[in-house]
């Protein structure tokens, strides 16, 4: 129970400062959401700890907010306390190549202080928005680069004893878009570990899209081996990342989303070929033919959500002018704030999207937002 005795003792922990006014809209990349009960901002990540174990010791619901990129929130006052993590520092050991960041880093100032060192191994996940400490959860990746890649350790407090430790990055089960830290509360992130590469160079390029911008040829991307220099990358990735709208800026409505809104499907490969074969019944073998289609190991394939909503029917901005919520007018794998939303029009987008989909393709696509106080079914 959140009392006045309660909220004291949280007030009087070191690092930590109650926010009276602060609301999920301010919180989060969709600048949609109500006011919750109680907010803290912890400026270390001592504090961090300190105020979810007094939560936690007396049953009251939390939620840790980062930068607040991957949360879709209910309108209204919720039942919940934001534990706001402000402890933001990076720590660079050129000596082995291997950065440290707090939770509450900004990812992209992680990424760039990397790069201007002269560190390679995350420069193609540059411009992705929110906090180091939400990077491991769900195993954030980009032009065929992953978290999972570079991760050594995180540190965590654990839930249930209440202690902070660090953890191999194995112990995660980290897959695409997973790790057992999401949606299971057990765990909170409060810095993480990343071995890099000293050379100056990238992750070998394999993303078609990227290696393309860096004049990488089709034999090369194949061979799945070319490197090149992290800024000269970075850079690119900066650039088709803008180009889509997924760069945060403020005055442009397209970036005032979730970033990704659906994973990208994995299916049995007779799903797959059912799939194909109605694309080319209905658009043509030549169209069939350049459908996105990848491995993805234990006998499952991959398929790209944004390719299946845009065959669906669903065009960039949609569904149109006057719209509170609606596809980005550069990437239609991001739903947008358009200005004045709420987060029941953000839903009702989300299912009429999912539903278009599995309606003409029979494909299940699976929201990559974490929901709080809402749901899509």
């Amino acid at each position: 129970m959140l009392d006045s005795s309660l909220t004291q003792e949280i007030a009087a922990v070191d690092g930590a400062e109650l926010d009276p006014d602060v609301t999920f809209a301010d919180l989060t990349t969709l600048r949609i959401g109500g006011k919750p009960r109680l907010s803290v901002r912890c400026a270390t990540t001592g504090a961090v700890a300190e105020v979810v174990r007094l939560l936690d010791r007396s049953s009251v619901p939390l939620l840790v907010v980062g930068g607040g990129s991957n949360l879709v929130v209910a309108d209204g006052e919720l039942d919940v306390v934001a534990v706001i993590i402000e402890a933001a520092d990076i720590t660079l050991n050129l000596a082995n190549s291997v950065v440290v960041a707090e939770a509450g880093a900004e990812w992209d100032d992680v990424v760039s202080l990397s790069v201007d060192a002269g560190l390679g191994g995350i420069e193609c996940l540059s411009g992705i928005p929110g906090s180091a400490g939400a990077t491991p959860v769900q195993n954030v990746g980009a032009y065929g680069v992953e978290i999972s890649d570079v991760l050594t350790r995180v540190q965590l407090l654990d839930r249930g004893t209440g202690e902070v430790a660090w953890v191999d990055a194995a112990s995660l089960e980290l897959a695409y878009r997973y790790s057992n830290l999401k949606f299971t509360n057990r765990a909170v992130v409060l810095a993480i570990e990343l071995q890099l590469r000293d050379d100056g160079l990238s992750a070998p390029l394999r993303f078609g899209e990227l290696a393309r911008r860096l004049a990488v040829s089709a034999e090369e991307n194949a061979a799945g081996t070319v490197r090149r220099p992290v800024a000269l990358v970075r850079e690119a990735v900066l650039e088709l990342r803008r180009a889509k709208g997924m760069v945060v800026e403020t005055t442009d409505h397209d970036t005032w989303s979730a970033g990704s809104f659906f994973t990208n499907p994995i299916v049995d490969p007779a799903l797959a070929d059912q799939v194909q074969a109605r694309v080319a019944a209905e658009r043509g073998e030549e169209e069939a033919a350049r459908m996105p289609r990848y491995p993805a190991g234990e006998g499952k394939e991959k398929l790209s959500a944004a390719w299946l909503i845009e065959r669906a029917g669903f065009a960039k901005g949609h569904p149109g002018v006057g719209a509170r919520a609606g596809l980005s007018t550069k990437h239609t794998l991001a739903l947008t704030n358009r200005g004045d939303a709420t987060s029941e029009d953000l839903v009702a987008l989300a299912r009429e999207i999912r539903d278009g989909v599995y309606a003409v393709f029979g494909v299940t696509l699976v929201p990559e937002p974490v929901w709080v106080g809402v749901k899509i079914d």
